[in-house]
């Protein structure tokens, strides 16, 4: 069909076809080649429920007179089922994956927005064959099937209870884990810590294997994984544990209160340097970059707190960009990626989003607990200094920590991992895997034909197979953006922009309108960064499977906006209850927003940005971190137009930025399908 869009785009062009022609006959192409895959899908189905049928006489008369062989004999022949579902699903999702670029390319070549117009008339139909391929229909009663005799046999001592009388109970068996993944994918459908992990944009290739995960379970080391969560935990702590008392110190150094901006903004200066060479630093080693972070961060914190006794504001800055240079989030990500078993990645994911949360919302508290000023000899500890000594102390007990029980992974030095052999499992039925390893729509000469017909290499396109390797340099994954990516990369940058304005300048809008102490500004913040859980337990559990990613991302930057436009400060006089209702707004909505962003994100993006040192995590960490860098610079310059007008001054460009991502995702809607 890829072959077939170039034809019609070459047609169009001399005036051999018009569009109308062409999109009635590439719809009814479609419908053909789904029906294809439909129509063997329920095939296969038949198949493998004639194989459980002779399991299941079986089965009934083992009930009678168990035997310890024979039971076992009958569960390997049910994960024989169960593993060749498996691949079944895997071809579902081929052809799931194909269906959705085939559309985007012929949206992209003639310029009509045909797959918003094919889906919804496909998918709401009451004989939809599309239902069949997202929606797997059907499957669902094999595998309830496997499911409950395994179950039968897992607990055949006695008991009388099914996996329906006990729907708590769920049963722990890696095909059944393996085929549960498999239809979650298949349908988006998540959970929490899908939806939590999903902050994390770990970005894994964009077809899954049927096969087993490369990773050893053996080869992975809990306690290494545990010291990159708590980096992970620590960074956070100490990037907002400054954040309520930066104002108070910028005035006892001489400085205006909202050159807090740049005090809190040049740590993600540095940061936009530090996550490129740690990147680059981790495809060789994770202990030497964390230990190196550790001391960057050990010498910042020192600098920082010294600032105060040396009276100098330099000393102060110089001691925050350290703390930028130390940011090894980019290591702690790929550690999780590259080093953490595939089962165990879900929730490894969902650790370092919340670990991040965490030590967000414990950075304010903490602060305000350090309420005291006393001096020992020429150092004096107070509001101001004594986050920086903490966090220094904290990072030298890491340091040692890591030091006595970090443990380097094994590093693979050959070529890449080549997908096992789909055959290499128990053989269960000929017809299943004669029928799995039959190309549906072409044969292997017709394709190597089209191939070597079809060379062309468009930079915003995927390249040809052979060519599918990691972005060599930020030109090069620049080059790989489609508009689409582009425009979730441009609100990740308006929600870090719109969160970054409304923390770091808290401390000074409080103080001017309200006269909140620093505890008070704490506890605020506080309160803020323990919103982050219980908001994504909310929308990963029901509001992601009730709607539409892009639904949810819409809604979110809309709300986002409505939080922006009631922070203003139009209303005289300004109230508590307004500036509050109007900052949760903004931030909860923020905080959704990032989730759903970033799961339609790695979506969207090219393959080639899943490995290597330029990949879509680095992408959206600069973009993030940029964002922090002019919203903290918005604040220090907004400051000299003095208190009165420094509110509105600073919402403005985040009005702007979210009114402007908001268009750009009308724009690109019908390409988030």
């Amino acid at each position: 069909m890829k072959k077939k869009v170039k034809q019609y785009t070459q047609q169009i062009q001399i005036g051999a076809q018009d569009r109308h022609h062409v999109l009635k006959e590439f719809s009814r192409m479609l419908d053909n080649q789904i029906e294809k895959i439909v129509l063997f899908l329920l095939e296969q189905q038949g198949l493998l429920a004639s194989r459980l049928m002779e399991p299941g006489e079986k089965h009934g008369i083992l009930q009678q007179h168990p035997e310890i062989s024979q039971l076992s004999e009958l569960r390997e022949a049910y994960r024989a089922v169960g593993q060749d579902l498996l691949k079944l699903l895997f071809f579902v999702e081929i052809n799931a994956i194909g269906l959705r670029k085939i559309l985007k390319k012929f949206d992209k070549r003639f310029g009509y927005r045909f797959t918003d117009h094919y889906v919804i008339t496909r998918s709401n139909h009451p004989y939809s064959q599309l239902q069949q391929v997202f929606k797997h229909v059907g499957i669902g009663a094999v595998v309830g099937a496997i499911s409950r005799n395994l179950a039968d046999l897992q607990d055949h001592q006695g008991s009388y209870l099914s996996i329906y009388d006990q729907p708590s109970a769920s049963l722990k068996d890696p095909v059944i884990d393996s085929i549960k993944a498999a239809v979650d994918r298949l349908t988006h459908s998540t959970n929490f810590l899908h939806f939590l992990g999903q902050h994390a944009f770990i970005i894994q290739d964009e077809l899954p294997t049927p096969t087993e995960d490369q990773i050893d379970d053996q080869s992975f080391h809990l306690m290494s994984l545990i010291l990159n969560l708590v980096n992970t935990f620590l960074y956070m702590v100490n990037t907002y544990i400054i954040v309520p008392t930066a104002d108070d110190y910028s005035l006892s150094l001489g400085a205006a209160a909202t050159v807090c901006g740049v005090i809190i903004g040049s740590m993600a200066v540095a940061q936009v340097f530090s996550s490129v060479y740690f990147s680059a630093w981790s495809n060789k080693s994770y202990f030497r970059p964390l230990v190196f972070s550790s001391i960057v961060l050990f010498l910042g914190n020192t600098l920082y707190a010294l600032a105060y006794d040396l009276d100098s504001i330099a000393v102060l800055l110089i001691g925050r960009l350290f703390c930028g240079f130390g940011s090894a989030r980019a290591v702690n990500r790929r550690y999780i990626s590259d080093c953490v078993p595939l089962k165990t990645r879900l929730r490894a994911s969902a650790a370092f989003v919340s670990a991040s949360a965490l030590g967000m919302a414990c950075g304010p508290a903490l602060a305000g607990l350090l309420q005291t000023n006393f001096k020992i000899y020429a150092l004096t500890f107070n509001k101001e200094t004594l986050p920086g000594w903490v966090m220094a102390v904290a990072w030298l007990i890491y340091l040692v920590w890591l030091w006595i029980s970090f443990k380097e992974p094994v590093r693979d030095t050959g070529e890449n991992h080549l997908p096992q052999n789909a055959n290499s499992g128990p053989v269960g039925n000929e017809a299943l895997e004669n029928g799995l390893n039959q190309p549906l729509l072409l044969s292997s000469e017709e394709k190597q034909q089209d191939e070597d017909g079809d060379h062309e290499y468009e930079e915003s396109e995927e390249a040809p197979e052979e060519s599918h390797k990691p972005a060599t340099s930020i030109v090069s994954a620049y080059r790989l953006l489609t508009p689409s990516v582009k425009v979730q990369l441009l609100i990740y940058f308006m929600l870090k922009y719109a969160m970054e304005v409304l923390l770091s300048e808290s401390s000074v809008i409080t103080t001017y309108y309200f006269s909140w102490s620093t505890s008070t500004v704490a506890i605020f913040l506080a309160c803020l960064g323990f919103t982050v859980l219980p908001v994504n337990i909310i929308v990963g559990s029901y509001i992601s499977n009730m709607f539409e990613d892009r639904q949810i991302l819409l809604a979110s930057e809309i709300l986002v906006c409505i939080g922006i436009v009631l922070s203003f400060h139009v209303i005289i006089p300004y109230s508590v209850p307004q500036y509050v209702f109007s900052a949760f707004l903004t931030f909860v909505s923020a905080e959704v927003l990032e989730g759903v962003n970033l799961s339609l994100l790695s979506r969207v993006m090219s393959s080639r940005l899943a490995r290597g040192t330029y990949n879509g995590g680095l992408l959206s960490t600069e973009a993030g971190t940029l964002a922090r860098v002019v919203a903290d610079g918005t604040i220090t310059l907004a400051g000299y137009l003095g208190e009165d007008e420094f509110l509105n001054v600073t919402l403005l460009p985040s009005l702007l930025i979210c009114i402007l991502s908001i268009a750009a995702t009308f724009l690109t809607y019908n390409s988030l399908y």
